[in-house]
């Protein structure tokens, strides 16, 4: 009786149910956006999701992620699992205490038929789509801030992110600094379950190829299901993936960390003259300054050019 009430659509029957049973979903992020495509996924009957994140559950989490009452300085990712456990142990919920990177993104993309982009992170949004474009698997990637949000479909034969957003913004807000109204965060997460399973069950129109987006009760929405991808655009790597002769440029401010990411990185030098046949690194916490001075380097300076976003402090 658990899925009599979606079984009985004509959209799902036996058959859809038996999709997704079978179906292996990829979550990254189990936070705001995080949780309510676990509740639904969960509770649909999806066999399998992996679950990444390396955080732990703060208590300023909570009126956005109402799931942590009792996990808090539990890890995220664990916490979700055994609370998904209770939901409906037809579900596996597999959690990765890690963060997503160009590194690990490939094989974690390349496993799952699905992928949900919940980590509300420039970088890993790039750096997942990087990934599925490369392997065919549609993506589901979201963001919200304040009282506004997007979901949209990509990949898997639609368009990339890249092809939608070839550029990041000039400055951008966190949940941290800018705030997040819990409920709209429900309602993107929310749109993300729903479109991954009109994916997962085949339904048409398919949401690959279309972004949703909500101002406060406003809803509006378009397709790009002919957007060229961009042959030019910059790249995320791992810190992991750094060589030894980059010339790696360190980006952040003394508040932000104690120390380079690697022994060699610049701390923001005046001046900057790559080598020739030198790779550029440039890191910061999420990415965006990175992407700001690799855009100002590029207008003197074809080599390659590399983006590293290295989080928060742990």
């Amino acid at each position: 009786m658990r899925y009599a009430r979606q079984t009985v659509l004509p959209q799902i029957g036996d058959a859809g149910q038996a999709r997704l049973a079978a179906a292996h979903v990829l979550v990254v992020g189990a936070g705001a956006l995080g949780i309510p495509v676990l509740h639904y996924l969960t509770g649909a009957g999806v066999g399998r999701i992996t679950l990444v994140d390396p955080d732990r559950v703060e208590t300023s989490n909570l009126h956005r992620q109402p799931i942590y009452g009792r996990h808090v300085g539990e890890p995220k990712a664990q916490a979700a699992a055994l609370e998904m456990a209770v939901l409906n142990p037809d579900t596996a919920v597999v959690p990765v205490v890690a963060r997503l990177d160009p590194a690990n993104a490939p094989d974690l993309a390349a496993q799952a038929d699905l992928v949900l982009d919940c980590a509300d992170s420039f970088a890993a949004t790039y750096a997942l789509s990087d990934a599925c474009l490369a392997a065919g698997r549609p993506l589901i990637a979201a963001s919200v801030l304040r009282i506004e949000g997007f979901a949209g479909g990509f990949c898997g034969g639609a368009p990339s992110v890249r092809a939608v957003f070839p550029d990041l913004p000039l400055q951008a807000g966190s949940c941290a600094t800018a705030g997040v109204m819990g409920p709209m965060a429900g309602l993107i997460g929310a749109l993300q379950a729903q479109m991954a399973m009109a994916v997962l069950l085949g339904l048409d129109p398919s949401p690959l190829g279309q972004v949703i987006r909500f101002d406060g009760l406003r809803p509006a929405s378009f397709r790009f299901d002919g957007a060229p991808e961009p042959k030019t655009g910059h790249r995320f790597i791992a810190a992991s993936q750094i060589r030894p002769d980059d010339l790696a440029i360190d980006l952040r401010g003394p508040d932000e960390a104690l120390l380079p990411f690697v022994p060699q990185a610049l701390r923001q030098p005046d001046t900057l003259r790559p080598a020739q046949g030198q790779r550029v690194v440039f890191a910061c916490r999420s990415g965006l300054r990175a992407w700001a001075a690799a855009d100002r380097l590029r207008q003197h300076w074809p080599g390659d050019i590399a983006l590293i976003a290295l989080g928060d402090p742990a």
